[in-house]
């Protein structure tokens, strides 16, 4: 029985992608584990594997093809011993009989054989997952990409429901489970105003111009950031950090850390300090979620970083507790798979707080946009020589000014002053972080 490939949702909140690039062609044959395609989500484009061995019959959805939304059809597999250049006639047969069970078939009394079928096509997710039980006993179908995920995230298998062939469980099923239904179930309620009145469109005139065609990460961008500005009430909050300490503690764990490879920047430990901060003011690493306040024991900081089609903001966990050195690691390894668009759905999606640095472009003081349901961002300027007063003399020092957003439903302007100052606190009396 030929098999319906159908789009896949590679995160939490994807309703729909393009279909980047496809990696085979009509006529050959994959296995389980297989790459199939390219899948452009609104944050990253993440590849697309086979769950079941066969021959690709026939391609759907042609490459480059944007708005595909999730569960649509996009290609035949033709399982087993299955004539591939008959497999495509199927797909007419199972559209044709589809209006029929919807009127048709429930009023029809005269043979009570006929009541199974509209309940087996209306009750479709529990169905996969009794298959896979019965077919194989106790032991769980899923792909086996799946079940490395699962291994790796100490996720238990058997408390899925598989969305692939069958019942089986992929990849996409396990990044649903990795703790992201909270972030997930937060999302309608920020996206409620997707219908606001769209932009006039512009008219260039008679000037040279390009019409440039968005992506779906530039589209996601403009609408989670015009939510943010129209429905968080942003309260921000400045001060002036010297960073002569920080600078000077940086340049000695560089040397001693020059064996093993690694280099610290100053962004890292900027990260360490704002993850510190959350955790001795509690009141700042929290969500407003309505008629609740989340309130967080753990600080993960979202990172923005910078890539060709837009903004990213992997997201370092338990920042708090971790060394500088294992920060620096791993931000270096996030932003690389960043630019690459190959970070998985967990590594991005989540994070307590933000932190967003723009020193190295030379920006002495921004304003960062909250990113939903997150309480804060925190935007850091550039660090210069600055005429500054120190043990009430004038003195020459590197000073930088960091700025911190706070969504004032959930965070008070004093309890966020007490986040700055701590953070000030910090940065410039680094040996702390490291106690």
């Amino acid at each position: 029985m030929p098999i319906e490939l159908k789009m896949p949702a590679l995160s939490p909140t994807m309703e729909e992608g393009t279909l980047a690039k496809w990696l085979v062609k009509e006529g050959d044959s994959v296995a389980s584990g297989d790459i199939l395609a390219e899948i452009e989500t609104d944050k990253a484009t993440m590849e697309f594997e086979a769950v079941d061995e066969g021959t690709i019959a026939k391609i759907l959805v042609a490459e480059g093809t944007d708005g595909v939304k999730v569960g649509a059809p996009i290609a035949i597999l033709a399982g087993e011993g299955e004539d591939a250049s008959n497999a495509a006639a199927p797909k007419a047969d199972t559209s044709a009989p589809a209006p029929p069970k919807a009127a048709p078939e429930p009023k029809a009394d005269a043979t009570p054989k006929a009541a199974p079928p509209p309940q087996a096509s209306v009750e479709t997710p529990p169905a996969p997952a009794a298959a896979a039980k019965s077919d194989s006993g106790n032991r769980v179908k899923a792909s086996p990409l799946a079940r490395r995920l699962a291994q790796a995230q100490n996720i238990d298998l058997s408390a899925i429901t598989g969305s692939g062939p069958g019942g089986r469980i992929v990849r996409a099923d396990i990044d649903a489970a990795a703790g992201k239904a909270p972030a997930a179930r937060a999302q309608p309620a920020v996206a409620a105003p997707a219908s606001a009145p769209q932009p006039a469109p512009v008219d260039p005139g008679d000037i040279p111009h390009e019409a440039v065609k968005l992506s779906n990460m530039r589209k996601t961008i403009a609408r989670r950031l015009t939510e943010s500005k129209q429905q968080v009430p942003h309260i921000y909050l400045t001060l002036d950090i010297q960073l002569d300490a920080l600078l000077k503690l940086r340049g000695e764990l560089n040397k001693g850390l020059e064996a093993r490879g690694v280099k610290l920047s100053v962004n890292d430990l900027l990260i360490k300090a704002l993850a510190q901060a959350l955790i001795e003011v509690p009141e700042c690493n929290v969500s407003f979620a309505g008629d609740q306040l989340i309130k967080y024991s753990r600080a993960d900081i979202s990172v923005a970083v910078s890539i060709p089609n837009g903004l990213i903001t992997p997201i370092i966990t338990g920042a708090e507790a971790k060394a500088v050195s294992a920060i620096s690691t791993e931000m270096k390894d996030l932003a690389a798979r960043a630019k690459d668009g190959k970070l998985q759905p967990h590594e991005y999606q989540g994070g307590t707080a933000s932190l967003s640095n723009m020193g190295m472009f030379g920006i002495k003081h921004f304003e960062a946009v909250i990113n939903p349901p997150q309480g804060m961002i925190m935007a850091i300027g550039a660090g210069e020589k600055r005429p500054y007063v120190i043990n009430d003399s004038l003195q020459i020092a590197t000073i930088m000014s960091a700025t911190g957003s706070f969504d004032h439903r959930a965070i008070d302007g004093a309890d966020g002053a007490k986040l700055m100052q701590a953070f000030k606190r910090l940065v410039e009396n680094p040996l702390g972080m490291l106690a």
